[in-house]
């Protein structure tokens, strides 16, 4: 028999629709993989054995009935751990949560059991999504597959880790700044930033209110819209949440063609800090879209050169006012309550030992920022700024049906090699933050390998808002090339473990 878990998620869930395997035997090759590999890779924080069976007997079940099953049912999922999940411990990656049980399921892990997808468990990421490495999750970094001594990509290592290593063949993910995308760059899959307010926000752990967005990791662009469909619509528990149609995007994946689309490259992503082997393989995938029929237009977004500077000012202001909550008084870990302490002191100390540096270093920013005689010159001109950035996107798209650029300015780096520089970390993030600041949609793909290291490099690809299926027929039309030329660009070369 194939190995299971080598299968596509779309794959997997035509066999078990047809009766050729059972969902429960790929619940168990999938689990039988993370036991093999996860004490190396450590994509997950928690495995739910029993859940996942419990959730594939269900799906077998109701085959057996005759019911009709979703297009993903029976798959399974990993789950990134900043959605609440009833029963099983939601930790963000950070001490101040250890052990915490959700009374309640997040809207996006409540659709997920209702299409009757298997989540596997939670996976490791960056505490409170705050990072580009999830080297500052509180239990430790998680391995990129290809090589187990460099940075999966942050937030969300963990998902895009459990898919590259074939521990599971979606994955769900967050992208504030670029944690779905980046993270997808450096290990060779797909994430998908959706448009703002397309996916609920309502159980997520929130970081940065206005730019957090769950979206949809994969290792084919088709899995991506299969899942993208599951979780995306509107939700009237989520104040953001846009009542919208979700876009055609599994429409778009299957008919993947980019014959007379206007694609934009956008000019400012390029030039110094841009490692070589990752502009020769986005050079190589921009004639390849020339060739597949699509006109290549060079656009100026004067704007993104101000991006990062904008986004870390705004994502830490947001940050200091959502993280207030975690004050030991209402849930999650407590410190120092021995009778003699004041409740402010309780707090103190407990968020002392609960926060990690890096999320100290941005409540501390994020609370100067938004500090009387600061607010203005801080917080309020990157709002202007993030104004620019939107204006530059609606410029763009006059123009253009799609913008593309590098996903990220390099491949993977090695753990430990930017720890000790913020700075030289966040810019990871450079090509990514714009349209989390526009609130756009985005996604990342495989274009190849760096000559230089032999390491992922992504291609991104970035729509109007309510347009995320011009990603995916962007992507698709990209990734068949790939395949029909060199194979799937990257699945065959993948590393194993």
């Amino acid at each position: 028999m194939t190995d299971l878990t080598r299968l596509t998620a779309a794959e997997t869930a035509a066999k078990i629709a047809a009766g050729e395997v059972t969902a429960v035997a790929v619940t168990e090759a999938h689990l039988a993989r993370i036991e093999a590999v996860d004490e190396k890779v450590h994509a997950f924080l928690h495995v739910d054995r029993e859940g996942a069976l419990a959730q594939a007997r269900a799906v077998d079940e109701k085959r057996a009935r005759g019911e009709q099953l979703g297009p993903l049912a029976g798959v399974p999922l990993a789950l990134k751990d900043i959605f609440t999940t009833e029963g099983i411990p939601t930790t963000v990656g950070s001490k101040i949560l250890e052990g915490w049980i959700p009374p309640y399921d997040a809207t996006l892990t409540r659709r997920l059991k209702d299409a009757d997808v298997v989540i596997l468990g939670k996976t490791n990421m960056d505490e409170f999504a705050m990072g580009s490495s999830t080297e500052n999750s509180a239990y430790g970094p998680t391995g990129n597959p290809w090589d187990l001594t460099r940075i999966p990509g942050g937030s969300g290592g963990g998902s895009s880790a459990a898919i590259a290593s074939y521990e599971a063949p979606l994955a769900i993910g967050t992208d504030t700044g670029g944690s779905i995308r980046q993270p997808a760059a450096v290990t060779g899959t797909v994430g998908v930033k959706p448009t703002y307010g397309a996916v609920s926000r309502y159980g997520m752990v929130a970081f940065s209110s206005s730019l957090d967005q769950g979206g949809p990791c994969a290792r084919t662009v088709l899995d991506a819209a299969l899942l993208h469909e599951v979780i995306a619509g509107h939700d009237p528990l989520d104040s953001t949440s846009i009542d919208a149609p979700v876009p055609p995007v599994v429409e778009a994946a299957r008919n993947g063609d980019v014959t007379g689309m206007r694609i934009g490259v956008v000019k400012e992503f390029a030039g110094e800090g841009y490692q070589a082997g990752v502009m020769q393989r986005f050079n190589e995938s921009v004639e390849l879209l020339r060739e597949l029929g699509a006109e290549i237009v060079e656009i100026s977004c004067p704007s993104f050169d101000k991006a990062l500077a904008a986004y870390y000012l705004i994502a830490p202001s947001e940050c200091s006012s959502n993280l207030a909550r975690f004050d030991a008084m209402r849930y999650g870990l407590r410190v120092g309550d021995d009778g003699t302490r004041s409740a402010e002191e309780v707090t103190a100390l407990t968020r002392a030992a609960g926060f990690g540096p890096e999320v100290k270093r941005r409540i501390m920013l994020g609370t100067y920022a938004l500090s009387s005689g600061y607010y203005d010159a801080y917080y309020g001109s990157a709002q202007k700024v993030r104004t620019l950035i939107t204006q530059d996107f609606e410029t763009a798209f006059e123009q253009v049906d799609v913008l593309v650029s590098p996903t990220t300015p390099t491949t993977a780096f090695p753990i430990g090699e930017r720890a000790d520089d913020p700075m030289a970390m966040y810019l990871a993030d450079l090509c990514t933050i714009p349209s989390n600041l526009a609130g756009n949609s985005a996604m990342s793909l495989p274009c190849g390998l760096a000559p230089e290291d032999g390491l992922p490099v992504g291609l991104q690809i970035i729509a109007p808002a309510l347009a995320d299926d011009r990603l995916y027929r962007v992507g698709a039309a990209v990734e068949a090339a790939f395949t029909a030329r060199w194979g799937h660009p990257l699945l065959e070369e993948a590393p194993s473990l």
